[in-house]
C-alpha cells in the first residue's frame, strides 16, 4: 500500500510549494503567502486542521529550499537533514488522520500541555495505540503510570519503552496549574514543586549545529516549540522538555560551542514574540532550567507595602545567602518594598570568579589584553560569519565569561517567567555585572507580555552588556526609567569583557548607546574605581 507522501517545490522559481497526500485520497496544498510567513492552506479539512502536520510540511519546504541557499556544503547538508526529518514526521501525522476512528479521550496532552480530547487511529492489532491531540495535532497515547489518566507524546512507528507523560517525565512541575497565577513572587516554589513522581529516566538532551540556519527560519517555526509534535523532530525524535530545550538551542543558532547562542538564545527570540510568558510552553522552559541550574532559588529579604523589589548577583558577591551587599543600597531607596533576592548559576559564577583575584586582568596587562580583544574581533567577523558580533571564536567562547554570561540570559527569561505568573502589578529590579543583564533581559522580555506586570524602575549597576544597539524596546518596557550607573574605572568590563565579547565595549563601562528616553547613564567614575566597588559608592536615584 503507498504510503503518504510530502512534496516541496518552487513554482516560477521563487513562489514555495509544498503538497501532503495521503494514501486514502486526502490532500493538502500549503503555497507562500505575501508576508512569507503562514502558509495559505488548501484541501481536505481533516488535513487542513491538524497544526503538527502542517508546520512540519511547512517546515520541511523551508529547508528544502534553504538546503540550495545556504553558502556552506555543511550547512546545507545540515538542513536537508532537518527538512527529511520534518518530512518523516508529516507522513506520519498524515497516515494516522486516514485511520481516524469515533474513540475519544478527554485528558491533558503532554505536547501542547493542553486538555484537550484525543482521537484514536485505528492501528494493526500488533503495534501500540496512537492518538492524535485535535488542540495541536500531535500524536499522543496513554500514559505507561499506573491509575494516570494523562497522554503522553507518542513517536513515530513501533515504541520499545513505554511512554510518560510529561507530569511523570518531570517535564512540567503539573498539568493543572502551568496556567495559574501566584499571589506573589513567594510562592514560586510551590508553582515549581512537583505534583507527582518521576517514573521516566529519560532525560538526555543532545544538541546539534546549525549556524546561520535558524536566522532563516520563519516565525511560524519560532512558535513550533509550543507543539511538541512539530519541534520534537528538530532533535531526532525527542519529545516534550528534551525537544523544547534542543529545539531552542537550535533557534539560537545551535549549540554555543559550536558558535551558536544556545538555549538562551532561543528563549530570548521565542519571549520576543510575547504572550509566551506565563504561559504553558513558558513553564516547561522554566522547569527545564530549574532542573539545569540547581543553584537557583529566590530569597526573601523583607516584606513591606511598596512595590517589589527584585536583586540579582553577578560573580563578585560577598555572600549566597541573605542581603550580602544589598540592604543599603535598596533599603535607603526603596525602605517600604518587600525585597527579593535571586540566586543563579553558582557553577558558572564561581567559575568565573577565577578570573578575577589573579585572572585575566591581572595576569595580562592592558596592551596585551586590548590586542588579544582585537584579534578576537576579527577572528569572529571570519570565521562565525553571521554571528560574528555576538560570539568570539571557540577558545574564548569557552572561557568563564561567556558560559556564565549566556547562563545569566536564561536567568532573566526565567525570572520574567516566574514574575508574569504573579498577580503583581509592578516590579523594580535591581542588579549587578552579569545580573544586571539578566535583569535587562528580564524586563525585555515582560516588555513583550501584553498585559503582563510592568517593570516599575530598572537600576544596573557595572552592567555586562554591550554598550550600542537599539535600546528602544528596553526603553519601553520600563515606566520610569532605566538608571544605569557605570564607571571607566571599572577592570573587569574594560579589559576582562572587552575580550571575552570579541572587542566590544561594556554599557556599564561608557553607557548604553545611543539612549532614547527613559535610559538614564549615570557616570559614576569618581566614586566606583572597581567592578566590586558599586554598592557602597552609589546611591539609587
Amino acid at each position: 500500500m503507498p504510503k503518504s507522501e510530502v512534496v516541496a517545490r518552487l513554482l516560477g522559481g521563487d513562489v514555495l510549494v509544498c503538497t501532503v497526500a495521503t494514501n486514502k485520497g486526502q490532500s493538502i496544498t500549503l503555497t507562500e503567502s505575501s508576508d512569507g510567513l503562514e502558509p495559505v492552506v488548501e484541501g481536505a479539512a481533516t488535513l487542513a486542521r491538524n497544526k503538527a502536520l502542517v508546520d512540519n510540511a511547512w517546515a520541511h519546504a523551508k529547508f528544502t529550499r534553504l538546503k540550495v541557499q545556504l553558502p556552506s556544503e555543511e550547512q546545507q547538508k545540515a538542513a536537508a537533514k532537518r527538512a527529511e526529518a520534518h518530512r518523516d514526521m508529516a507522513e506520519w501525522i498524515a497516515e494516522l488522520t486516514d485511520d481516524l476512528t469515533s474513540e475519544t479521550e478527554q485528558a491533558w496532552c503532554s505536547d501542547c500541555f493542553a486538555l484537550a480530547e484525543h482521537v484514536k487511529t485505528d492501528r494493526p492489532f500488533n503495534q501500540v495505540p496512537a492518538y492524535l491531540c485535535s488542540n495541536c495535532g500531535s500524536p499522543t497515547l496513554p500514559c505507561a503510570g499506573p491509575t494516570c489518566d494523562n497522554m503522553a507524546s507518542r513517536g513515530r512507528g513501533p515504541l520499545t519503552m513505554p511512554r510518560f507523560c510529561a507530569e511523570h517525565r518531570h517535564e512540567i512541575s503539573g498539568f493543572e496549574k502551568i496556567d495559574n497565577k501566584m499571589a506573589s513572587l513567594g510562592d514560586y516554589a510551590t508553582f515549581l514543586e512537583y505534583d507527582k513522581v518521576k517514573l521516566s529516566r529519560v532525560t538526555k538532551i543532545i544538541g546539534f549545529s546549525l549556524a546561520g540556519v535558524a536566522l532563516a527560519v520563519p516565525a511560524t517555526l519560532v512558535a513550533a516549540p509550543a507543539i511538541g509534535g512539530a519541534i520534537g523532530v528538530l532533535i531526532s525524535g525527542y519529545t516534550g522538555a528534551a525537544a523544547t530545550t534542543t529545539g531552542l538551542a537550535f533557534l539560537g543558532g545551535g549549540a554555543i560551542a559550536a558558535g551558536g547562542l544556545g538555549m538562551a538564545g532561543g528563549t530570548v527570540v521565542l519571549t520576543a514574540l510575547g504572550g509566551a510568558l506565563g504561559g504553558a510552553l513558558s513553564a516547561s522552559v522554566t522547569n527545564a532550567y530549574v532542573q539545569e541550574d540547581k543553584s537557583f532559588h529566590i530569597e526573601m529579604l523583607q516584606g513591606g507595602t511598596g512595590t517589589p523589589v527584585i536583586v540579582c548577583n553577578g560573580f563578585l558577591s560577598e555572600t549566597a545567602r541573605g542581603w550580602g551587599e544589598w540592604k543599603s543600597i535598596v533599603t535607603a531607596r526603596y525602605p517600604d518594598s518587600p525585597v527579593y533576592r535571586v540566586h543563579w548559576g553558582a557553577r558558572e559564577l564561581k567559575h568565573l570568579g577565577l578570573m578575577s583575584g589573579t585572572g585575566a586582568a591581572k595576569v595580562i596587562g592592558g596592551a596585551a589584553l586590548q590586542q588579544a580583544a582585537a584579534k578576537a574581533a576579527r577572528a569572529a567577523a571570519t570565521k562565525i560569519g553571521p554571528l560574528g558580533p555576538l560570539l568570539a571564536v571557540a577558545d574564548i567562547v569557552k572561557n568563564p565569561w561567556h558560559v556564565a554570561k549566556n547562563r545569566a540570559d536564561k536567568t532573566g527569561v526565567v525570572l520574567a517567567d516566574l514574575l508574569a505568573r504573579t498577580e503583581t502589578e509592578s516590579f523594580v529590579l535591581v542588579g549587578h555585572s552579569l545580573g544586571a543583564r539578566a535583569m535587562v533581559v528580564a524586563a525585555q522580555a515582560l516588555g513583550t507580555k501584553p498585559g503582563g506586570p510592568r517593570v516599575e524602575a530598572l537600576h544596573l549597576l557595572g552592567v555586562a552588556i554591550g554598550a550600542k544597539g537599539d535600546w528602544s524596546g528596553l526603553a519601553d518596557a520600563v515606566d520610569e526609567g532605566v538608571y544605569n550607573y557605570h564607571s571607566t574605572e571599572d577592570g573587569i568590563l574594560k579589559y576582562v569583557y572587552a575580550v571575552a565579547q570579541g572587542g566590544k565595549t561594556a554599557a556599564g563601562l561608557t553607557g548604553f548607546r545611543p539612549a532614547p528616553e527613559k535610559i538614564n547613564n549615570i557616570d559614576v567614575t569618581n566614586t566606583v574605581t572597581a567592578h566590586s566597588s558599586y554598592h557602597d559608592n552609589v546611591t539609587l536615584r
